[in-house]
């Protein structure tokens, strides 16, 4: 497979400390645009499910076992950040202190480096050192509650909302800005990327809307929790589902012209009077055909109609295809194209997955540490190669 070393960020140096969820995430993507991302795995895994090399956020990474529990483990990863230009780590505030590798120590070896650190409720405040998921973490920003059916219990939205949407995302663009300026001025960053507070961003178009008399904290009542007629998923014939989205009137119109649905008997669009007769009159239609007929119907049409697909449908999707975006790789993974495209980058095809310490030996030697001292190193168990 062809590598991403020509992206945007081929030259940038990232040093990872090997976690799960969204710290490996915001590493892959940074990867997929081309920069050197170094995984600092621990020995056996560190317990870590999940943490290993066959998944898709290890994709063009190289991978070194140190074992931080040792006094010259720590000095390994100092060597490593000397010419790095960023570090990601997720543990617990302090953690990285304790080992020996936090930023006051990163910034006497490298004063420009950007130092990212990933948690779910901050650096600071009564809940820093608690542990978390993400069902916890957007419980507290508004996130989760409303989510769901009224008077059911809210519905996790699968780890994309904290995890990757509120905590990936924000460290990656925290860590992009914060580059730039180090870029500029020589002075390295500590980026504070809070899961809490990259949700609690994304609700603000909530806090606009009620501030409007838009938006209410009853579920199932708003424009985009379900409770429109033409913004939610309508079940069909063979018990599969298409979603509606028609907001804007012309494209409300349109769906109505392609159903045949009389515009003056339906009803206004927005008049909550007509709202329930006209989620059953499109209930009964859609449960009329069949999920694909119905995909065909509303193919290349502005009806804003589409089918719901399972992720493994969503491989054989024309656009999909057409963009690259879900291809079956050699490691017998479905892989998703790096995003966003970049119009100077020669190629969409992710990299290989390389095995957890594949790369142990040189990139001690690449650090400036000689044979005889990788040597001792591995026999006194400070790092380990592939397994």
């Amino acid at each position: 497979m062809s590598s991403a070393s020509n992206g945007p960020l081929s030259g940038i140096k990232i040093v990872e400390l090997a976690g799960i969820g969204p710290g490996p995430y915001a590493g892959q993507l940074l990867a997929d645009m081309g920069a050197e991302v170094i995984v600092v795995h621990r020995p056996n895994g560190g317990m870590i499910p999940g943490a290993n090399a066959h998944s898709i956020d290890q994709r063009g990474k190289k991978s070194i076992i140190v074992d931080l529990r040792e006094p010259s483990g720590a000095e390994i990863i100092l060597k490593l950040i000397e010419t790095a230009d960023a570090l990601i780590e997720g543990n617990r505030p302090g953690v990285t202190e304790r080992l020996g590798i936090g930023p006051e120590a990163c910034h006497a070896r490298n004063s420009k480096l950007v130092y990212g650190r990933m948690t779910g409720w901050g650096q600071t405040g009564p809940w820093a050192k608690t542990v978390g998921h993400d069902i916890n973490y957007i419980s507290v920003t508004g996130a989760l509650e409303a989510m769901g059916r009224d008077g059911e219990p809210p519905f996790p939205p699968l780890n994309f909302v904290g995890d990757y949407g509120g905590g990936s995302l924000f460290l990656v663009s925290g860590i992009l800005a914060a580059l730039i300026r180090a870029q500029k001025t020589g002075k390295g960053e500590i980026v504070d990327a809070a899961i809490i507070d990259g949700v609690s961003s994304m609700m603000g178009i909530v806090y606009s809307l009620s501030a409007h008399g838009f938006w209410q904290t009853k579920r199932k009542a708003n424009l985009l929790d379900g409770a429109m007629p033409y913004y939610r998923c309508y079940e069909t014939r063979d018990k599969k589902f298409m979603a509606v989205g028609c907001i804007e009137p012309q494209f409300f119109a349109q769906m109505l012209k392609i159903l045949e649905i009389d515009a003056e008997s339906f009803g206004p669009q927005n008049h909550p009077k007509f709202r329930e007769a006209q989620i059953k009159t499109l209930s009964d239609i859609f449960a009329s055909k069949d999920r694909d007929e119905w995909a065909e119907i509303f193919n290349g049409t502005d009806a804003c109609v589409s089918p719901v697909l399972n992720y493994l449908e969503a491989a054989e999707h024309p656009q999909n295809i057409a963009r690259g975006g879900l291809k079956l790789q050699e490691d017998g993974m479905i892989h998703p194209r790096p995003a966003p495209a970049f119009e100077s980058t020669d190629s969409i095809t992710p990299n290989t997955l390389s095995s957890q310490g594949a790369d142990t030996r040189s990139l001690l030697k690449s650090s400036g540490f000689n044979d005889s001292e990788i040597e001792n190193f591995i026999s006194k168990k400070v790092v380990y190669e592939e397994k």
